[in-house]
């Protein structure tokens, strides 16, 4: 019954979604024999070991992410993409919930639960009473940046938190230079630089450097508007209005799953008002640049540009093919 519950643990419960630890209800004065009867006569449910919840309705998601802290123990806290949840850097809710660990403690894993040892050096961020433990946000922008195995998952969750804004140059770099350990470091510090400056994202700000003016495109009008299928405004990232040719460019944070289907009936769109559309992402722009100004500028020869297109170094890879009959 509730009256049996010591004033400290109800506190507790009320600030942890209802999830207490054994030590806590220990510590606040219920004796071990009072925890055991309540999980065996199912007033409390044993979520992990030694973590309970303290009534008997259906289990919401705060209390999996209490039970998950309370299991990993002194000094963990949500991370990575469940801290991205919580302060709104991405909308998705996650499977496995993601908590890290102080890196001279070692907890073993259980169903649901990944775990981390942290990477921010210690550094301490205290959420208000009632929010989970989590990072901060620099932090949990650099912890998924580190455990990014490609370019465009770092683009994605840097300029996503700098146009929120979440945070703010300064301190992601401050955050970034506490950490000993960090994967795209170098890659890193160009796509902060951009992101802050205002670019609408790395990708567009690369394409523009490394495709467009590298190789003496013309230049694009940016982020133009046009009226999707279905009434509402959307924006043309790269648009040549006098050859009726857009270019899109997309990282996979910015142009998840769910969004595939209007990426394509946007293109349909633009086929019917005689707008045709080129798609690139992260490995187009920067990897294959060359290639990429070639086939830019052969939809623009397409639709009248007169232009030369010009190499931009000495190994340059774009440059046309010689005509069968053309003198050496």
């Amino acid at each position: 019954m509730t009256s049996e519950i010591p004033r400290r643990l109800q506190e507790l419960a009320r600030n942890q979604a209802g999830v207490v630890s054994r030590q806590q209800a220990l510590a606040s004065g219920i004796s071990a024999g009072t925890i055991d009867a309540r999980v065996r006569f199912g007033r409390w449910r044993v979520m992990h070991r030694a973590v309970y919840a303290t009534y008997t309705a259906p289990l919401g998601r705060d209390a999996q992410l209490w039970a998950a802290l309370l299991y990993a123990g002194q000094g963990a806290r949500l991370s990575h993409e469940t801290a991205a949840e919580l302060i709104g850097l991405t909308n998705r809710q996650w499977p496995e919930i993601q908590v890290s660990i102080p890196p001279e403690r070692r907890v073993t894993p259980v169903a649901g639960v990944t775990i981390h040892l942290s990477g921010d050096n210690g550094r301490i961020w205290r959420p208000p009473p009632g929010v989970p433990p989590h990072t901060s946000e620099e932090d949990t922008v650099l912890d998924l940046v580190h455990a990014a195995d490609n370019l465009d998952d770092v683009l994605g969750w840097v300029t996503r938190a700098l146009t929120k804004p979440l945070t703010s140059e300064p301190h992601l770099r401050t955050a970034m230079d506490a950490r000993k350990r960090l994967r795209w470091r170098y890659e890193l510090d160009e796509i902060i630089t951009a992101a802050a400056g205002g670019a609408h994202s790395v990708l567009e700000y690369r394409h523009d450097r490394d495709v467009q003016r590298a190789h003496g495109l013309p230049p694009a009008r940016k982020q133009v508007p046009f009226r999707k299928p279905s009434g509402t405004q959307g924006y043309l990232d790269r648009y040549y209005p006098q050859y009726q040719l857009a270019v899109e460019l997309d990282g996979r944070q910015y142009h998840p799953g769910e969004l595939r289907a209007q990426d394509q009936a946007r293109d349909n769109a633009n086929i019917v008002t005689g707008v045709a559309t080129l798609r690139y992402g992260w490995y187009d722009v920067t990897r294959r640049a060359c290639e990429t100004a070639l086939q830019e500028a052969a939809a623009l020869r397409q639709r009248g540009w007169t232009g030369t297109l010009k190499p931009c170094s000495l190994t340059c890879r774009a440059s046309y093919p010689q005509r069968p009959n053309s003198p050496r």
